[in-house]
This record gives C-alpha cells, sequence and structure tokens, in this order.
C-alpha cells in the first residue's frame, strides 16, 4: 500500500459482474465498456482513519456492544491472522474491520427481516489494527447461516465480513471469510461467482487449535494477502492495494 497514483484493477482475476445464477447481479451488471479513469488528490490522499479513536473493546465482538455489561450469545471464537503484501511481508499499522450476523444467522440491521432473533448483547461489527508484524485478532461469536432471496431456498454459508484500509479510502478492499468444513460454500450462488475452486479456497479459514483456547474458544486463522499469485479475492478490488 503506497502514497501516490492508484494502481488500475486487474478485472481479469476478479469474479464476472454478471453472473446468471447470483440473480442480483444480474440487474446491477454494467451493460456499457468499462472506462479507467486516473486516481485524483482527494482519492489518494484522503479521507484517513484516526487511529486514536480505537476504543479497548473493539475487537472483541463478545462485549464491545454493551461494553462489557453482559456477553453475547453463541460459540465463541477467535478471529486471527496476518494482513501481508505479495512477497509475503507483514503491512503493519492497517485497519482491519469486521461486520458479521449472529448467532442465529441475523444481522443488526433494520431490513434483516430473517426470523431469528436479535441479541440485545451482540452489535455485530469491530475493528482493530494489525501490528508490526501485520498480525490481528478479533473475539467474537460463529455467525450463523441464513436464507436469502435469490432462489427457491439459497442460504449463505457463516461467514464475516471484512473490510482492510490503505493509506486513503481509494485504497479500501473488502472480503468474506468462510469456515473451513461448512457444507453450504459450495452451494452458494455468492461464492459460485469465484469459478476457481483454488481462489475460492483462500477465502475459507482453518480451524487452528494451536490457537484455540481449551474450555473457552476455537480459532480460526485467515491472512490477507494482497496482491501477488496468493492475494486474497476481494469484492470491491479498488485501485491502489
Amino acid at each position: 500500500m503506497l502514497d501516490g497514483p492508484l494502481i488500475p484493477r486487474n478485472r481479469a482475476i476478479h469474479p464476472d459482474p454478471y453472473d446468471p445464477g447470483y440473480k442480483t447481479s444480474v440487474p446491477r451488471s454494467p451493460n456499457l465498456p468499462l472506462l479507467s479513469l486516473d486516481s485524483t488528490p482527494s482519492e489518494e490522499t484522503g479521507p484517513t482513519f484516526g487511529h486514536s479513536r480505537l476504543g479497548a473493546l473493539d475487537n472483541n465482538l463478545i462485549l464491545n456492544w454493551t461494553r462489557g455489561a453482559a456477553p453475547a450469545v453463541g460459540e465463541r471464537i477467535l478471529m486471527h491472522g496476518r494482513v501481508l503484501d505479495e512477497h509475503g511481508r507483514p503491512v503493519p499499522n492497517t485497519l482491519v474491520e469486521i461486520w458479521q450476523a449472529n448467532a442465529g444467522g441475523r444481522y443488526r440491521h433494520k431490513k434483516d427481516g430473517y426470523l431469528a432473533p436479535l441479541d440485545p448483547n451482540f452489535g455485530g461489527a469491530g475493528r482493530t489494527l494489525t501490528d508490526e508484524y501485520g498480525r490481528y485478532q478479533f473475539l467474537t461469536i460463529r455467525p450463523g447461516a441464513y436464507p436469502w432471496p435469490n432462489r427457491a431456498n439459497d442460504w449463505r454459508p457463516m461467514h464475516i465480513h471484512i473490510s482492510v484500509f490503505g493509506h486513503s479510502f481509494g485504497q479500501r478492499l473488502i472480503t468474506q471469510m468462510y469456515f473451513e468444513g461448512d457444507p453450504l460454500i459450495p452451494l452458494c450462488p455468492i461464492a459460485a461467482t469465484i469459478k476457481n475452486r483454488a481462489q475460492l479456497d483462500r477465502l475459507v479459514a482453518p480451524l487452528d487449535m494451536a490457537a484455540s483456547k481449551p474450555l473457552d474458544y476455537l480459532a480460526y486463522k485467515f491472512d490477507i494477502v494482497l496482491r501477488g499469485r496468493r492475494q486474497s479475492m476481494f469484492e470491491n478490488k479498488p485501485e491502489g492495494m
């Protein structure tokens, strides 16, 4: 992640925006040839994130909604990993944000009408900064799967949304983390927009028993690679990372 002009995205390595199996991609996909424009100073320099605004519980989704007063309900998990560049070097001091459904598969959002109840002690969002070795971690609840109105009976696998923020908003990348062993992954039309299974597997976090805590939580390891042959698949892939 460097200051200066942003690098145009390579669309050849990302899912086709038009995929009939993913119903809403049909009206949202572009109908005309795309234009590549040079970045502007405002995209290259701002807005930025004030790192001093992080709170002590921001990366603890089990407690941050109630500020420690009461824990969220569900299976406790540790999500951890590193943010790396294409050469395997750590990317330090980078803002990582996550958001997710609760243990029942429901988001704290006014438009989420799923029948699963809201957890009054779970907000579903957190943030943290990578350390000098590019490491990050979140203590959270394993999100539940949920149905969505795509085809007759489509369900989203358990997943956590992730945002990585560079030196400016033009360097923000968004992706998802799935969980090893989830049988819904190969059935999901959104996951199926990634046609190469090896690339999809980069979004699946393996169980990490070495980092799990006995009688407390299981751990899942998810490294985020910004560029190169091992790069993570991103939903928006803006220029610059």
